[in-house]
């Protein structure tokens, strides 16, 4: 009888076993196939600031007043490039070079869309060029090709390349949220707004905090069987300044503390240059970028995508400190701002976090430019390259990944265009350590050696014609090649009412 007993005890534990044996199997297989759906090709978060300056972010380790705690973490967990570039010193142009790989004259977007228009009675020298209001249809966006490869898009913030029929989801993105025409947050940072593609919630709510809110919807409501690209154009830190209440406070006391008398401005020609960073309303609209960031950083980690996630950030052109009067920050020891070619104007700051590829902490000092964005993301993704497409811009995989590449790039910025900030018609060239501006205005061109005098502070163009001369010729070599509407006389220019002005 006992035997009988375990006898049946031993079918049972069989049994038993064989059950155990097959769920773990089939957990397996579930898990196996679980595995198998998540997207094997990277995730990217794209911020890019507006007007935010190269010295604004504190990681690049210039000025004590601005506060960027969240943006300094992504920079220590990837790589920063000290010498990245806008392809233009204004908004529009550059944003588009982003979008497309393609240098702004290529697509005809030379000038913040619509531009400025030098007033008659100013007696401008040359006539105002009028170029593209929108990026062309037929141009390919990044957007366009991701989404074809069955990425999600979404579009958040300030678009600037077009309204109706050219907006963000005529270009490539499932969504936009705030993205049309204008370049400035219409009605300002604070609700009742007037953005036909973002209603407020509430009175008095924030610009930049419902930006964020609409991003991190989007991560946790996304279809987590597919990649995405979630790309945050932020209207800050764009005019009008307007304080972010939450942390303005605190900047004046900061400001009441550090400084005494006024920073006395710099000249600029026919403008004035902020010499310090000491504006409390700009310095609280920097701390609501660095807010956005940080929690956006944050559910990343919440959501456990971090690991497969590519993050860059990026500022459209330099930050704005030269007006009639100062602008609202400084860029030294850069010159100038927004609107100029010097380097204040056109060097951004730029961070990337591409994980297992970027060693954290890394910095990159190898020039680079914005339309090189678009054959970087092809890369990362794992897509062909379409270089027929991206023809100005090249990848920078084997910079992210640690790579010292020899090879000397040539960079050319081409603004024939009047601008607010008092900025005239000109261009600029960049090979190697030499950099060449050409101010047509005034007839005259500055030399100057950014390894030697990265401040543009000692102008060689006389003690070093050879260089003037063959740096003049490959940019006069490029504006033929690409066909660069160059700016015409104004048949009304009297030359002693422009001496008299200037």
């Amino acid at each position: 009888m006992q035997g009988h007993r375990s006898g049946k005890s031993s079918r049972w534990y069989v049994v038993l076993f064989g059950i155990f044996l097959m769920w773990t199997v089939l957990t397996e297989a579930q898990s196996f196939s679980a595995e198998s759906s998540q997207p094997k090709q990277p995730n990217f978060v794209f911020f890019l600031v507006d007007d935010l300056g190269w010295a604004d972010v504190t990681a690049f380790g210039h000025g004590e007043f601005y506060e960027t705690p969240n943006i300094d973490r992504l920079a220590a967990s990837g790589m920063m490039f000290t010498q990245a570039y806008a392809a233009c010193p204004v908004c529009s142009p550059t944003r588009a070079s982003i979008m497309t790989g393609r240098h702004p004259v290529r697509v005809d977007i030379t000038d913040w869309i619509p531009g400025s228009t030098a007033n008659p009675r100013q007696n401008p020298r040359f006539l105002h060029i009028d170029d593209r209001d929108e990026l062309p249809l037929s141009e390919t966006t990044i957007a366009e090709v991701l989404h074809d490869a069955d990425y999600q898009t979404f579009f958040a913030g300030k678009w600037h390349l077009g309204g109706n029929g050219f907006l963000p989801t005529d270009q490539g993105f499932d969504f936009n949220h705030g993205g049309f025409h204008v370049g400035s947050p219409p009605g300002g940072y604070y609700a009742p707004w007037k953005n036909p593609f973002l209603k407020e919630k509430h009175a008095g709510e924030y610009l930049e905090e419902r930006l964020t809110e609409e991003c991190i919807s989007f991560l946790k409501s996304r279809d987590s069987n597919r990649p995405f690209l979630l790309y945050l154009s932020y209207y800050n830190v764009h005019t009008p300044i307007q304080p972010y209440q939450k942390r303005y406070q605190h900047f004046v006391e900061k400001a009441a503390m550090l400084f005494g008398e006024e920073s006395a401005p710099t000249s600029e020609r026919r403008g004035l240059s902020r010499s310090r960073q000491d504006n409390a309303e700009y310095a609280s609209m920097v701390a609501a970028v660095d807010d956005s960031v940080g929690a956006i950083l944050e559910n990343l980690d919440q959501l456990n995508l971090s690991e497969n996630t590519v993050v860059m950030f990026f500022s459209d052109n330099g930050g704005l400190c030269t007006l009639a009067k100062p602008g609202p920050t400084s860029n030294l020891p850069l010159r100038s701002g927004k609107g100029w070619l010097y380097e204040g104007g056109i060097r951004s700051p730029l961070i990337v976090r591409a994980p297992g590829i970027t060693p954290p902490g890394s910095l990159c000092e190898q020039p680079v430019v914005s339309m090189d964005f678009f054959p970087t993301i092809l890369e990362l993704a794992g897509l062909p390259a379409r270089s027929e497409l991206a023809v100005d811009g090249s990848s920078l995989v084997r910079l992210l990944k640690g790579e010292n590449l020899q090879e000397k790039r040539q960079f050319v910025w081409h603004y024939p265009h009047y601008h607010g900030s008092l900025w005239t018609p000109g261009a600029a060239i960049r090979e190697g350590d030499w950099k060449l501006i050409e101010f047509y205005e005034f007839e005259d061109r500055e030399l100057y050696n950014l390894a030697e005098d990265p401040g543009e502070q000692r102008n060689l163009a006389r003690s070093e014609p050879y260089k003037l001369r063959e740096l003049s010729g490959k940019l006069a070599a490029w504006q033929t090649q690409m066909g660069a509407r160059m700016p015409q006389p104004n048949p009304g220019y009297t030359a002693d009412k422009a001496q008299k002005k200037d």
